[in-house]
């Protein structure tokens, strides 16, 4: 048998191989763009607004209630930071023409601290039972409970920007992406010092 037509064939089955790995990567890392967005770009923002609206329901939560102050704190400073980061990602979506998805933070869902993103298998949200128990803790449990819920939220948005950087092509976006990514691993360690 010769060897050769064999040898051949298989050269050209790894150069194709290789071609398609370098295809595969080109696809995995989009060169970033200052106008530019891509579908990456739309899912971080369709996503991350309810994920967003999440967590700013649960800070709606802390108020009203005797809270440590550096919990007090925090709740305000995530409060202050995702409220602009979501005018941001609104105004975004209607750039570029995408429906802007419906959150707990809708007038229609104004009295619903679950609302449509309680449904999401997203990475870090909650439940609606787990929202109601937040809702519902007594004044001895809520703090705790509240940091727990916010940690898994935030490893969650740490995720999903993550995945952004990986593969979204609007600087914008990847930049707001990186700062979801370096601030909220900032809140994780303040949360996981106040639970001791």
């Amino acid at each position: 048998m010769n060897a050769r037509p064999l040898t051949a064939a298989l050269a050209a089955a790894l150069l194709l191989l290789a071609g398609c790995g370098s295809d595969t990567e080109d696809a995995a890392a989009p060169e970033p763009s200052k106008t530019e967005h891509n579908s990456a770009d739309v899912t971080f923002a369709t996503d991350m607004l309810p994920h967003h609206a999440q967590a700013l329901s649960m800070v709606d939560l802390t108020l009203g209630r005797k809270l440590d102050p550096e919990v007090a704190d925090l709740a305000e400073q995530i409060r202050n930071t995702q409220v602009p980061e979501t005018e941001t990602m609104v105004d975004w979506l209607n750039e570029w023409g995408e429906p802007v998805p419906e959150t707990s933070r809708d007038h229609v869902n104004a009295d619903s601290h679950g609302g449509p993103e309680t449904d999401s298998d997203m990475p870090g949200m909650m439940s609606g039972e787990e929202m109601q128990a937040l809702e519902d803790a007594p004044a001895a449990e809520f703090e705790q409970l509240f940091l727990e819920m916010m940690i898994e939220h935030h490893e969650g948005a740490i995720e999903m920007a993550k995945t952004e950087l990986d593969e979204g092509r609007y600087i914008p976006a990847r930049e707001l992406a990186e700062g979801i990514v370096s601030g909220q691993q900032d809140e994780i360690e303040t949360m996981e010092s106040l639970l001791g």
